[in-house]
């Protein structure tokens, strides 16, 4: 469990990188340098098989933390869908530098690239940050899934089922004051490298948003438009998250 600046426990693990074996082709730079923060999407869990597939993937590329955000599985208390979250990433970076981990980059998915993008662009101390499938601004009901994600959030019985059935306990009422929005975050991101990765076939968010997202932000940063990808963790082939891999260590070599 670690510790989240504000008193939240959050539930969380630590895959070391997995070192290749004799006759194998080295990773391409060296892993036990590198940690690598996963955050997850709304409702999401680090012990989900997908998710655990990508650390399975990513760990090729460095040692990596994963964990669940405030309100979603074992972790404490209530989430705030994107605000507050980033005091849980800042935990989970601080927990990979006092490993050893003296580059760390965050690989967010969906509300987890919102929170990556926000906490690389308010609190800092990342070396990378990759954000997947997120969101570029607030508010969005453009699409079914979103307008049901809402539903969940606004209404007191969408709040009893994401807790029943998702084991997500969504913190009631609305932000005061409303959290800089990821696209504005995303310019402040500099130094830092950013990449920012969408599916075409995404069914929650357009691509629209992963422009704005990389219009928002200044350089280093990279856009990648990937066909017939859907949406975050569960969408995301082993190839893709291969590929987000080298990005990784092409940035730390």
């Amino acid at each position: 469990m670690l510790r989240t600046e504000d008193g939240v426990r959050i539930d969380a693990s630590h895959t070391p990188a997995r070192v290749p074996t004799a006759g194998a082709d080295p990773a391409p730079s060296g892993p036990l340098d590198v940690g690598i923060v996963v955050a997850h999407g709304f409702t999401g869990s680090w012990r989900e098989r997908a998710a655990r597939r990508i650390v399975h993937v990513l760990s090729r590329y460095g040692g990596v933390v994963a964990f669940d955000f405030r309100g979603h599985g074992r972790s404490g208390g209530l989430t705030t869908v994107g605000d507050a979250e980033i005091l849980d990433v800042a935990a989970a970076v601080r927990h990979a530098r006092v490993v050893g981990y003296s580059k760390v980059a965050v690989v967010g998915f969906s509300m987890g690239a919102a929170v990556a993008v926000r906490h690389a662009g308010l609190m800092r101390g990342v070396d990378a940050v990759v954000a997947v499938s997120g969101p570029a601004r607030w508010y969005y009901r453009g699409t079914r899934p979103m307008r049901q994600v809402h539903w969940a959030i606004e209404r007191r019985a969408g709040r009893l089922a994401a807790r029943l059935v998702k084991r997500t306990r969504i913190a009631p009422g609305a932000w005061n004051p409303i959290p800089m929005p990821p696209h504005e975050a995303a310019g402040l991101v500099t130094p830092v490298p950013l990449l920012i990765v969408h599916g075409d076939a995404d069914g929650f968010f357009p691509v629209d948003h992963a422009h704005q997202l990389y219009d928002g932000a200044r350089e280093p940063k990279e856009l990648w438009i990937e066909p017939g990808y859907g949406h975050a963790e569960t969408a995301a082939t082993p190839e893709l998250i291969d590929k987000i891999g080298k990005w990784i260590s092409a940035n730390f070599s």
